[in-house]
């Protein structure tokens, strides 16, 4: 009897060491599947945060790159202003120096056409000098003033236009009269009655002629 009662003994502390067995393998499972789960939840906030993280860099990369690109629209357009404005000023002062080149020939133009009838009264003087009185001192002052003025016209590009023994050219001749001459042909100049001149390229005076018949 004993021995039975010492067998029920064991036995209910046997099912009673499962029973805490069991109660504690339970909960040992509880925990680790809470810690599994928050561990996974952890682990989704990480990966959440990290593609908010990725997202936001990306955006801020299409920024960048959206502000790069109107930063280079902002300086085509300044250097395309600047460029324009860059030949408009090459313009305006080609065009400037082409009318001051002009001006100044218009003045130089009108100054040589006023000393040309002081060359004119010169060249008059000097032919009705008699022969025998050219070496007086007066005339040879008069001379030397007038080569003088002709040297200083010759320096600004002022020269006579041929007339004598050349074709009539109405573009350097004014015909005022026509006379005979067996030595010229027709249409030639046979007389310069007044004198003509260049300046440069341009005709300050044309000679007055007398055109063969």
């Amino acid at each position: 009897m004993a021995e039975n009662q010492n067998k029920d003994i064991n036995e209910v502390e046997n099912e009673e060491t499962a029973e805490e067995v069991k109660e504690t393998t339970e909960a040992e499972a509880t925990e680790e599947a809470k810690e599994t789960t928050e561990t996974a939840e952890e682990t989704e906030t990480a990966e959440e945060t990290e593609a908010s993280e990725g997202d936001e860099e990306k955006k801020g990369f299409f920024k960048k790159k959206e502000k790069k690109s109107k930063q280079e629209e902002k300086i085509e357009e300044l250097t395309d202003r600047v460029k324009r404005q860059m030949a408009e000023f090459d313009n305006f002062r080609k065009r400037t120096e082409k009318e001051k080149t002009q001006m100044f020939e218009v003045g130089a133009k009108s100054v040589i056409e006023k000393i040309l009838p002081v060359v004119d009264n010169f060249e008059r003087g000097l032919a009705a000098v008699p022969e025998e009185q050219k070496e007086d001192a007066f005339v040879q002052g008069m001379e030397k003033v007038y080569k003088q003025l002709m040297t200083e016209l010759e320096a600004l590009e002022v020269t006579p236009i041929e007339a004598v023994g050349t074709e009539f050219d109405p573009e350097f001749h004014n015909a005022v009269m026509q006379v005979e001459n067996d030595e010229l042909e027709s249409g030639m100049v046979a007389q310069e009655l007044q004198k003509g001149y260049m300046y440069r390229d341009t005709v300050v005076r044309h000679s007055m002629v007398a055109v063969v018949q």
